[in-house]
Formats: structure tokens, C-alpha cells, sequence
């Protein structure tokens, strides 16, 4: 089978090459899935040069989220049959096929498409767990999001207008924003390149928000502690923007915020149970047909370098997808 294989870690994904490998054989417990859809993630990129928390060891198959359909079971698999469209987190997304653990798939609901259940879980999840788990959040508050034209920023769009919040969109991109307000409407939208706190003040009749949703770090960080409420909630989702900021504590004890750090993957790992329920209410919203998880273009496998490049040069609306049967 054709597969992209991080053969070493290297800048510029210079260890990175398809090629033919063996197919995978499932083992106990495991399923081989027909990938027909790869979500690229910036942790795809980060471990190509081993920067990512996760370290797998080289070579290895990149992508860690896929879509596809059931075409061979291991030992002790239940509850699936070959055939059957599935997804969910995993490993080895990027190739024909893959490998992956019963206990990390499920059915593709029909509401999706391949590649919008590929790029689905991980940005959904982070969401959800920030704002259900983390920050509480209520009907009604306000809700500025930053890089809301990426994967995990407009999952936050979407699922922050389901459960009742008045949100603020916030990008770099003229562009983007107006197709985040063609497509999702959300309250207001601001670009940011020229400060963005006295327009989130006056939106919110000088409060400031209530919850903050930072996948970007840096000065946007810096900048959104001027314009969060007293006893706001500012949800570190990562740091796109290179920088790691620092919090003056003086600041977080005069406006009586909280930054809280997201990590939906660990957070199911400390909580078991809940995060369980986690992943059951993303993917309900998902079978009811509620969210609309918005997919920005699709590559093949031949073609993965524009599609890495496109989501490492800020060109994204919602998710890239790699797709190995095209």
C-alpha cells in the first residue's frame, strides 16, 4: 500500500516520503480500516521535526485522524463487520490503510461525509471539553475566539452558538471572517492585526468577554487580558503563534480571571468516565445533525505537501484533508 512515512524528523518535512510499505495486519482487538479521509493537524506537522508532545518512534505512518471503511477485524473485535463506515483517532491515518484499536473508532454517523468525520473528534472534542468540563460555560455570555477560521477555532464557533453563548470570531483574515459570518452568523466577528480589545469592550457594553478560547498564545494572549471580564475565563488551547506568553499576576488578581489550560486527550485519561461522556455529546450533536463541521479542501496522498503547507501557512477555513483513494 502507499503511505507517507516520517522515515526521519526533520524541518521542512524533509524526512517525509510516500512509498509502498506492507499492508498492516490487525492484532487482538485491532481493525484495519480503507482510509478514505486524513485530517491534517498541526500535531501532524509538529511531529514530522519531533516537536510534539507525543514522540512516535521513526519511521512511522503520519495521521492521527482518519475516516474510512472496516475491511479486515483482529481477534476479540466486536460490534463491527467489514464494510462498515467508521472513524475516529488513531494512528497511520495518512495511507490506503490503517491499523487502529477497536476502542477508538466508531460508526460514521450519516449526517457526515468521510472527510468531515476525519477532521471531526479532535477539534469538537477540544472544544467541548473546554468549554463544558473547564469553563462552565452559560447561555448567554459572551465568547471572543481567537483563530476562529482554524479546525479547533471554528468547532469552538459552531459549538459555542449550540450551547446558547453570544460569540466574537476573531482571525487575522478579512476574508475569513466573512466566511465565517456567511456561514456560521455568529454575534460579531473582528480582525485582530489592529488590537482587538476595545471592540470586544464595546460589544460587550464594556465588560469585556466572559470566556476567552486562545489556540494562538503570544500578543493576542497578552492583548485578550485587557479585555476579559472580572471573573472571566481564559482557555489555553495551544500556541500557534510560536510565542508562550507570561501571565503578569498582578493582572489576573486586580480582574479576578482564570487561565485554564485545555487538553481534551489528558483530560479523558484523568477522568475516565467523562471523558466518555465527552466523546458520546460531540458525537450526538453530530448524529442529530446539529454542528457543521466545515472541511476547506481535500488532497490526495500524492499531493500532502500543499496540504501540510496550506494549514502551516494560516490558509485554512476549517480542516484539510488528505484523501488516499483520490
Amino acid at each position: 500500500m502507499r503511505a507517507l512515512v516520517v522515515e526521519r524528523l526533520a524541518p521542512d518535512y524533509a524526512g517525509c516520503v510516500v512509498k509502498d510499505v506492507p499492508t498492516p495486519e490487525p492484532g487482538p482487538g485491532e481493525v484495519r480500516i480503507e482510509v478514505r479521509a486524513a485530517a491534517v493537524n498541526f500535531p501532524d506537522l509538529m511531529q514530522t521535526r519531533g516537536e510534539h508532545q507525543h514522540k512516535p518512534a521513526v519511521p512511522f505512518v503520519a495521521g492521527m485522524e482518519l475516516a474510512g471503511q472496516v475491511d479486515a477485524l483482529g481477534d476479540g473485535v466486536t460490534g463491527f463487520k467489514p464494510g462498515d463506515p467508521v472513524c475516529g483517532g488513531g494512528r497511520g491515518g495518512m495511507a490506503q490503510y490503517a491499523v487502529v484499536p477497536a476502542a477508538g473508532l466508531r460508526r460514521k454517523p450519516d449526517t457526515l461525509t468521510f472527510s468531515q468525520a476525519a477532521g471531526y473528534p479532535v477539534a469538537y472534542l477540544t472544544a467541548y471539553v473546554a468549554f463544558e468540563r473547564c469553563a462552565r460555560l452559560q447561555p448567554g455570555e459572551w465568547v471572543l475566539i481567537h483563530g476562529a477560521a482554524g479546525g479547533v477555532g471554528l468547532a469552538a464557533v459552531d459549538l459555542a452558538q449550540i450551547m446558547g453563548a453570544k460569540v466574537i470570531a476573531a482571525s487575522a483574515s478579512d476574508h475569513k471572517l466573512e466566511i465565517i459570518a456567511r456561514e456560521y452568523a455568529p454575534e460579531a466577528t473582528v480582525n485582530v492585526t489592529q488590537g482587538f480589545r476595545e471592540r470586544v469592550k464595546e460589544l460587550t457594553g464594556g465588560r469585556g468577554a466572559d470566556v476567552i478560547y486562545d489556540p494562538v498564545g503570544g500578543d493576542v494572549f497578552d492583548e485578550s487580558l485587557r479585555c476579559i471580564a472580572f471573573g472571566g475565563r481564559i482557555l489555553s488551547i495551544g500556541f500557534t503563534s510560536g510565542r508562550l506568553p507570561v501571565l503578569p499576576v498582578n493582572i489576573a488578581l486586580i480582574k479576578g480571571f482564570s487561565v485554564i489550560g485545555v487538553r481534551a486527550g489528558e483530560y479523558g485519561r484523568q477522568f475516565p468516565e467523562r471523558g466518555r461522556e465527552n466523546h458520546e455529546a460531540i458525537w450526538k450533536l453530530a448524529e442529530d445533525g446539529k454542528v457543521k463541521p466545515r472541511v476547506d479542501a481535500e488532497y490526495p496522498l500524492s499531493d500532502w505537501r500543499t496540504a501540510f503547507d496550506s494549514l502551516a501557512d494560516r490558509k485554512v477555513i476549517g480542516k484539510t484533508i488528505v484523501r488516499p483513494d483520490l
